[in-house]
C-alpha cells in the first residue's frame, strides 16, 4: 500500500517513486480550506487498500504549487491518474469515490495517453523534493 500526503511525505514519496517507476499515480489535488477535499479524503486514502499496487498521493494546491506545473485548477477535487506511459486522466470528479474505483479499474495499459495536465507527476515531485 503506497499512501503519501505530498505535504509532509515528499522525500519518502520521491523515494517511492524512484523505486517503483511503473506503479500507477492517482493524484487527488485539494485545497485545505475545501469542505469537499476535507469530506473526500478518508475515502481517497482508503483506496490504497483497494490498489495496493498504485501510489495514491494528495496534493494541497496551496501548500505544493510545484506540483502543479503550469496548470491552474478550477474544480475540487480535480485528479490525475498517470500510468508508465503518461497521463490517462486529468480534471475534476464528482466526490463519489465508487466514480474513481470504476475508473481506476478501467485503466489499462493500452488506455490513451491524454495532452492535459501538469506533466510528469514523478519529475515534478523529484524536483520538489
Amino acid at each position: 500500500m503506497a499512501l503519501f500526503n505530498a505535504q509532509h511525505d515528499l522525500p519518502a514519496l520521491a523515494a517511492h517513486l524512484q523505486a517503483t517507476p511503473n506503479a500507477l499515480l492517482i493524484a487527488c489535488f485539494c485545497a485545505q480550506w475545501c469542505k469537499t477535499c476535507q469530506q473526500y479524503q478518508p475515502a481517497f486514502e482508503a483506496l490504497a487498500t483497494q490498489f495496493p499496487q498504485a501510489c495514491l498521493i494528495w496534493i494541497d494546491i496551496e501548500e505544493q504549487p510545484e506540483l502543479l506545473g503550469e496548470e491552474d485548477i478550477e474544480d475540487f477535487p480535480t485528479l490525475l491518474i498517470q500510468n508508465e506511459n503518461g497521463t490517462v486522466f486529468y480534471g475534476p470528479m464528482l466526490p463519489h469515490i465508487e466514480h474513481l474505483t470504476r475508473l481506476v479499474h478501467s485503466i489499462s495499459e493500452r488506455s490513451p495517453v491524454l495532452n492535459t495536465g501538469p506533466g510528469d507527476l514523478r519529475a515534478l515531485v523529484a524536483a520538489a523534493a
